[in-house]
Formats: C-alpha cells, structure tokens, sequence
C-alpha cells in the first residue's frame, strides 16, 4: 500500500481491499493478461485508446494532403567519382541522380555499401543483419525497371539500413536482445512496405540499444564514427553510426524519448524526428502507443525531407497514424519565416540564419507542469510493461544486457496504479496545451 501511496487506509479497510482484490480484480487482470499479453513487444492487439497530438488540424486538411508530394530538387552536373569511398558519403539525392543518369547501376552501389558494412560495421558494433541476398534481388529489380524506361523516384535503387526493431520477412528481427537473437518475424513492417516501393534496397538491420534502451546490445556497444572510444547513444545508435560513417547513404531509426535525436547529434548527422502519426508503425516493436515516431538519418537535411515525404501517410494497420499535413520544405522562402529560439539555443545557429534573413525571436517557453520528465516516464514505463508483461512475470528481465536500465525501470512501473497513470496523462494534457499556447 505504501507503494502505491495508499498507506492512508486503516488496517481493516486494508483486509478488505484485498480481499476484494482477489474475489474481482485478480481474475479480471489475469483473463486480460491471458487474453492479449501473452506476446511481449506490443506487435498485437493495439489499444483502442489513439492519442491525438495534433493542436489545430482540421480533417479536410489531412485528406487535401493525402496525395501531395514535395517538389524534390534535381541536382545537375552530378558526375560519377572515382572512388568507392567517395561515392559512399555522396547524399542520396547525388546518388539518384548517378542512378538516374545510368552513370552507376543499383548493383554496383550495393555492392560497394555491402563492403563498408562488412569492413566497418564489426569496429562500430554497428550491424546485426546484412541483408545481402535480399539486396542484390532488389538492386537487380531496380536495374531492370529503370533498363524498361520506369523510374520510381529519388530512392530507385538507393541502399539503405533499418533499425532491427522494425520486421521484415525471412530476416531476424532481433530487438538488440539477447533473447531474440535468432527470432524471425515474418511480418512485413509498413515502413519497409514503404521503402520498398520507393525503389530502396535494403542491405542491412542495424543496431538497436536493447529492447529499444540506449545503445547496449546483445553484441557490445555501438561506437562513435568520429572517436571510437566513445559511444553513439540512444536506442538508434546503429542507424545514426552506420550513416555517419559511410556505410549506408540513409537508415530509419525510431524515437519513444530521445532515441534519434540523441545518436544523430552525438554522430554528427542529420536525422529528423517527426510529428507523432506521421509514420505507421505496423511490424515495428512497440514501446509505448502514445510515444513511438519513427524517422529518417541522413547526412543532409533535404535527404531527410525526401525520406519522409515518401514514408508518411495513413497506415491501415496502425490506428494511431494519420496524413499530417506537411508543407513542401523545397518551395519555402527563408526570409518570410520567423523563428523562436530559446535562451539556451546554440546562438551560431541563431546568428546563421539571422544572416540568412531569418526574422530570429527569443522565446520563452513557459508551463505550469512540474515535471514534464515525470509525466514521460509513467507514460513510457508503464505502455512498455503492458508490451513486456510476460517478459517481467517469467524473470527474463534477469539476463537483460545492462541490469539498471528497464529491468529497474519496469519492476519501478509494476507499481505504478491506474489511477496515477491516467493522472499523469491528464497532467501530460495540460502541458500540451500550455506548449500550444505559448
């Protein structure tokens, strides 16, 4: 009782909870834990509970959406180099356009990515699966479509790495988890779907930190491209290494709390957490219902735009998403844009686009919650133990990789009460608010 901040019951009353406890609510809580949390990683039986994150938009705007894509950019003059490792750190749109132009063909590049991956991947601890055979049968497809005339855009024929936590048949999918280190989900994730369509070629699963935790895996650690005595953290660490160094031209990675934010600033690339919904999550390790983004790691900021652009949209099989209404980032005139900045921003970046012509505003963003971080983790705890409920009630959190992540965090969420989550969702609805109005 005192767990649960309860202790203000007298001992009779205490007696009575109990055994109320176990005539109602035990039964009730072990037929529902038979019925839909037998399966650990939130793969089935989505909560008919859907979060909304979005402040003002309005249906028809999202249906308008639905079928408008950004006007990519065409680089001209792109000329094939003549080293392999120079062609490597080219961005996706240069490599489209030598694909394009027939200047390299898609087997080639995957050929020369495979290589990186193979030579570097092992020093970065940053691969789990090369897809090899897969690719070539991609790679071969792409060459063969754009030999017939029929050319699928920016990505025809691009290589590119998932994060390990999202499925794609025949393949292991392994979650960076000792315990699933040979598990195959023969579910093909929407993401995947996605890309696949696009003309992408998968070459390989990279590094998730453990269950989606950090950057410990059932391998090692992932390390840091520009210093390897150091590391890349958060849970997409594999996909912010593994870009950074050259090794695929872009990877998806997925974000519940910091986990593409955090690696793509510590490596040093451009990645891009969008806006919850924005990317169906079908065939994708569930963490929390509420929280879960995926997103694109490039080296530059317009492969980002065009990445999204072509996995954004309504996902049948996942409630949650939605077509966000984006405008097209290449048709934007900077000097018409007025950005906020806070007191703690990195003011080069203020001065930078200052000099661009950039009206910069200093903003202060103020809120009456207490603990915003606080509202996160019940939020993320407890979602992530109803995902892994059987995996804690069967003592498999005892071989987890690093013992004072979530074992310590989950047993912490096992006492947290339903009514202090979903007091904790109502608080966490008057911060967005609060940020809204500001």
């Amino acid at each position: 009782f005192r767990m649960l901040d309860a202790g203000f019951f007298s001992a009779a009353k205490m007696v009575e909870i109990e055994r109320g406890a176990e005539e109602f609510n035990i039964p009730i809580i072990e037929s529902n834990r038979r019925l839909v949390a037998r399966e650990n990683g939130g793969l089935q039986n989505p909560s008919p509970l859907i979060f909304n994150s979005a402040w003002r938009v309005e249906e028809e705007e999202e249906e308008d959406d639905k079928t408008k894509r950004f006007n990519y950019p065409s680089p001209s003059g792109v000329q094939r180099p003549k080293s392999d490792e120079d062609i490597a750190f080219m961005s996706v749109l240069e490599l489209g356009q030598l694909i394009k132009s027939k200047q390299i063909t898609s087997v080639e590049l995957v050929h020369i990515f495979l290589k990186r991956l193979k030579r570097y991947g092992p020093v970065l601890e940053s691969v789990i699966t090369l897809t090899e055979e897969l690719a070539y049968k991609q790679a071969e497809e792409a060459d063969k479509l754009l030999a017939e005339g029929f050319y699928l855009g920016p990505l025809h024929g691009i290589p590119y790495g998932l994060k390990d936590i999202i499925a794609v048949p025949h393949y292991r999918t392994t979650w960076g988890c000792k315990l699933y280190e040979n598990r195959v989900l023969n579910i093909e994730a929407w993401v995947y779907k996605k890309l696949k369509s696009s003309g992408a070629v998968l070459v390989a699963k990279l590094v998730t930190g453990s269950l989606a935790y950090d950057d410990i895996w059932f391998g090692g650690r992932t390390r840091n491209p520009w210093n390897i005595e150091e590391y890349s953290t958060g849970s997409s660490a594999g996909p912010a290494a593994s870009t950074s160094a050259g090794l695929v031209p872009f990877a998806i990675g997925s974000e519940t709390a910091g986990s593409i934010t955090y690696p793509a600033a510590r490596c040093g690339v451009t990645a891009l957490r969008p806006t919850f919904g924005t990317v169906g999550r079908t065939g994708v390790l569930s963490l929390s219902d509420s929280l879960d983004k995926l997103g694109p790691f490039c080296r530059e900021a317009a492969d980002c735009a065009i990445i999204l652009d072509l996995i954004r949209g309504k996902d049948p099989d996942d409630p949650s998403s939605r077509n966000v209404p984006l405008s097209d980032p290449f048709n934007v005139d900077i000097k018409k844009l007025k950005v906020g900045y806070l007191k703690d921003a990195d003011m080069d970046v203020v001065e930078k686009l200052r000099s661009l012509g950039v009206e910069m505003v200093p903003f202060e963003l103020k809120y009456k919650v207490d603990s915003a971080q606080g509202i996160l983790n019940f939020t993320m705890d407890v979602d992530m133990l109803a995902h892994f409920d059987e995996w804690q009630r069967r003592g498999l959190d005892d071989q987890y990789e690093a013992q004072d992540q979530w074992p310590v965090e989950l047993r912490r969420a096992r006492v947290v009460s339903a009514v202090d989550y979903f007091q904790a969702e109502r608080a966490r609805g008057k911060l967005i608010r609060e940020v809204r109005d500001a």
